[in-house]
């Protein structure tokens, strides 16, 4: 049977857009054969992975997964981007093993690997496959990490060392050096790994992004023509999104936040949540609390335990409510927000129609998800590249505006409790929501039959078919 391997990094932010991506193989008659990792850290739990794959299993048998065996590698450095090197090329022996004995039985079509498990392509050079990586960020990330070669050669003093000097890269709006992305600020090992790795997208057969044309359209335009990568040829980049996560994320019985959404009006809730990784420090958390009641409008928000300052890994998901939030805040409240430890099914609460608009940490999954269900955003950054994410959906998709102060040690109440106010009740926050719902209709015709996504999907199909 004609398989295609699909490879994604660690975590289920990676996992789930991938295994989405995974089910348009096999509604054209491809099984899918997905390797899972450990986490990078033993002391991550796995219980969001496994109850996904869980689900994912249940209703798609034609779509495999395969966990690879531990292993140990050199964890010596402290810097991330060199400790995500070593893992991945310490797996590399267990999946070429794994790909081998899949080809046994299948007719192994292709090989797509995650943009953060690069050194994978070694094994499928070896094997002689074609391969293919997928982007689960956007056409924006794509474009920085295609320059980024380009941007280190020309730059002498790091990004942290620029502040918030403008960095110039095609296709994008200028990005203040301070938003790049998390752990390429520095120039040492850490970016130098980054830059090693990001040179090998030019070998691969194509690039597949998790976005779709009309939402990233200048920037796709300027990476196809070549400008992001001057000295050699771009491969074909296909946007085959929105690919956002179905009810098998969640899976179970109906969360009671959606019955509390069922009594609200229509339009009238903003819906607090920050990512799997998303932990504000108690102070911070009180202020929010502070700003939400003093907004008076409604709000379902999704609260996790503080980080543990000497081990990020080791933080709870066990919530405290009673200390964590205001004396007497869940009292005032009753009936017009809801707080859920935790994690509440984010999908099915932006789809919600009393769902009006979105506070969220601009991770791309739940951008997407934001745009699919038509909901405005309020853009929060925390880590990784959601800095930069923040900087597009604001300045140039207009889906967006920003809580004023998630650069400086605190956002303070009184910024909560004005952002909320004015995305709800002013024309501007009105403008922003008329234009949320106009792009949820232009995702949607994406992916549809005929669709710029459904399009991409086709020729990709050829491509690896021929």
């Amino acid at each position: 049977m004609d398989t295609v391997v699909i490879y994604p990094f660690s975590g289920i932010g990676h996992l789930a857009p991938m295994t989405e991506f995974a089910k348009l193989f096999v509604t054209q008659g491809f099984s899918v054969a997905i390797p899972i990792l450990p986490p990078i850290n033993p002391s991550l739990s796995t219980s969001a992975t496994d109850n996904y794959i869980s689900g994912i299993s249940s209703t798609h048998p034609s779509i495999s997964f395969h966990r690879l065996p531990p292993f140990t590698g050199d964890y010596s450095s402290t810097k991330p981007a060199v400790l995500l090197k070593s893992f991945i090329r310490a797996a590399n022996p267990h999946l070429r093993d794994l790909v081998r004995d899949i080809s046994q039985t299948s007719n192994i079509r292709a090989i797509v690997v995650d943009f953060l498990s690069l050194e994978a392509l070694d094994v499928v050079t070896e094997l002689q496959l074609p391969a293919y990586v997928f982007f689960t960020s956007g056409a924006l990330s794509l474009a920085c990490f295609l320059y980024l070669p380009t941007l280190h050669n020309e730059m002498i003093s790091s990004f942290n060392e620029l502040g918030e000097t403008p960095i110039h890269i095609p296709g994008l709006p200028p990005i203040p050096a301070s938003h790049m992305p998390d752990h390429m600020r520095d120039r040492d090992e850490g970016l130098q790994a980054f830059v090693d790795a990001f040179s090998r997208l030019p070998d691969a057969k194509g690039i597949i992004v998790n976005s779709f044309e009309i939402l990233e359209s200048r920037t796709l335009k300027t990476v196809r023509e070549g400008h992001c990568l001057p000295n050699r040829d771009t491969p074909p980049v296909y946007c085959v999104g929105p690919l956002t996560t179905g009810s098998e994320a969640g899976g179970g019985e109906r969360h009671e936040c959606l019955t509390w959404l069922d009594k609200q009006p229509r339009g009238s809730v903003v819906f607090l949540c920050f990512g799997s990784r998303g932990r504000f420090p108690a102070e911070q958390v009180k202020e929010i609390a502070m700003g939400l009641e003093r907004s008076e409008q409604r709000f379902l928000w999704v609260v996790r335990s503080p980080p543990d300052p000497d081990n990020w890994f080791a933080s709870s998901d066990e919530v405290d409510l009673d200390t964590l939030l205001p004396v007497g805040f869940l009292e005032r409240t009753e009936g017009r927000g809801m707080v859920v430890k935790a994690w509440a099914p984010q999908g099915e609460v932006l789809n919600h129609e009393a769902t009006g608009g979105f506070v969220t940490h601009s991770g791309w999954n739940s951008v997407l998800e934001g745009v699919r269900a038509g909901v405005g955003m309020i853009a929060w950054p925390l880590y990784a590249e959601q800095k930069m994410n923040k900087v597009l959906l604001v300045e140039e998709m207009k889906l967006a505006v920003e809580m004023k102060g998630y650069d400086k040690e605190m956002v303070a109440a009184e910024e909560v409790e004005t952002r909320v106010k004015w995305f709800m009740e002013s024309d501007g926050g009105r403008k922003l929501r008329d234009r949320a719902k106009e792009m949820k209709d232009s995702a949607a015709a994406a992916v549809s039959y005929g669709g710029s996504s459904h399009a991409a999907m086709v020729e990709l199909l050829s491509n690896i078919s021929s």
